[in-house]
């Protein structure tokens, strides 16, 4: 009788979570399951229980330490998500910290579960975001101190440092694990590697440019 009531109570769990819906999803998929028996794997973080929960749970602490800037983009993202800062969980928001070497580059990238608002802090920085087809139309700034930009949910943007000297700029973004999709990275380097002619013929590219592509760019992302 006792393991019929954990069958029940697990079915009903299972129910619950196929029927709950997150207006703003915290991963890039959540495949449906149907055997009960299978290890369940929520859209986001389980929650501790309210009474557990200590100071440290809402605090990261060395945001005002400076990223490492020596890479192929002169950029690097210091980024406050829900898996740094547990206390996010839900709470749908999170924050970066991106540094710039001089004509350092955040390279056009899209956050697939957010919404971002870049604040410059130091340097001039030229930033962009493009809309979706068929217009393709490019809104582009440049930035000194002080100044904030939008870019918004699923568009794909830049930021790029156009001074002599490096530039830093924070960043709110509208989700607890925003995601990031670098394009070249992802075009490029995915894994396994997308058929050579099927870039080719996409990119209007020889086959040997798209090889030597895929080999610059098989790289992890930025973020």
């Amino acid at each position: 009788m006792k393991g019929f009531g954990i069958v029940v109570i697990a079915l009903a769990f299972q129910s619950f979570m196929a029927f709950s819906f997150d207006p703003s999803p915290l991963q890039d998929f959540c495949v449906a399951i149907n055997d009960a028996r299978s290890p369940l794997f929520v859209n986001g973080k389980l929650c501790k229980d309210p009474k557990y929960a200590v100071a440290n749970d809402f605090l990261f602490q060395g945001l005002d330490i400076a990223g490492n800037t020596v890479n192929p983009n002169g950029s690097n993202v210091t980024l406050v998500n829900v898996d740094k800062l547990p206390g996010l969980n839900t709470l749908g928001v999170s924050l970066a910290r991106i540094d710039y070497a001089p004509y350092g580059l955040n390279p056009p990238h899209t956050h697939p579960r957010a919404t971002e608002i870049l604040v410059v802090m130091e340097g001039t920085l030229l930033v962009g975001f493009v809309t979706s087809n068929p217009d393709n139309k490019l809104f582009s700034k440049l930035l000194y101190k002080g100044d904030v930009f939008v870019f918004p949910v699923g568009l794909i943007h830049f930021q790029f440092n156009v001074g002599r000297a490096p530039a830093l700029a924070f960043a709110g973004l509208g989700s607890q694990n925003p995601g990031v999709i670098t394009i070249a990275n992802a075009v490029f380097g995915s894994k396994p590697l997308i058929p050579v002619d099927v870039l080719e013929k996409a990119f209007q590219l020889d086959a040997d440019v798209v090889a030597y592509l895929q080999r610059r760019f098989g790289e992890p992302s930025n973020y």
